[in-house]
């Protein structure tokens, strides 16, 4: 089998893929109500903002994980307490192709889509990456061709 793809660029933006309205979370809520918030939201991360609404922060199911092995309790310790400060961002114009290099550099599955003022936008996860990818699938723009 000869897999032929040509190489072409499609223009897809963070806006384009990205999850809207980001979940987002105070510095001082418990890590439970992160949680819980996590599950009603049936999201694996939320945006930690300040009272202005720019963003401090990520939480992820990985920083929940490292909170119960550490044996925390999770209604005593806050979510500043557990949060990546200063996350890797993309901006709303920014392509694809580099927001998924930044992800597998720094070996993240989240990374939320700001504006200037560093207020969230919206988020992208290595989900909606692999959605936008079966979508193009599907539209039959990967192309097999039979070995001769």
């Amino acid at each position: 089998m000869i897999l032929l793809l040509r190489r072409r660029r499609i223009p897809l933006r963070a806006r384009d893929i990205m999850t809207t309205p980001p979940v987002t979370i105070g510095p001082d809520a418990s890590i439970k109500d992160v949680a819980r918030k996590m599950r009603t939201e049936r999201v694996g991360s939320v945006l930690v903002v300040d009272e202005e609404g720019k963003l401090r922060g990520i939480i992820t199911e990985r920083d929940l994980v490292f909170a119960c092995s550490e044996g925390w309790n999770p209604e005593v310790k806050q979510a500043w307490e557990i949060m990546t400060e200063d996350p890797i961002t993309a901006k709303p114009d920014e392509d694809i192709v580099t927001i998924i290099k930044k992800m597998r550099d720094a070996n993240i599955r989240h990374i939320p889509v700001v504006d200037d003022n560093g207020k969230p936008l919206g988020m992208i996860s290595a989900r909606d990456i692999l959605d936008f990818i079966m979508t193009l699938a599907g539209l039959g723009i990967f192309h097999e061709f039979p070995s001769e």
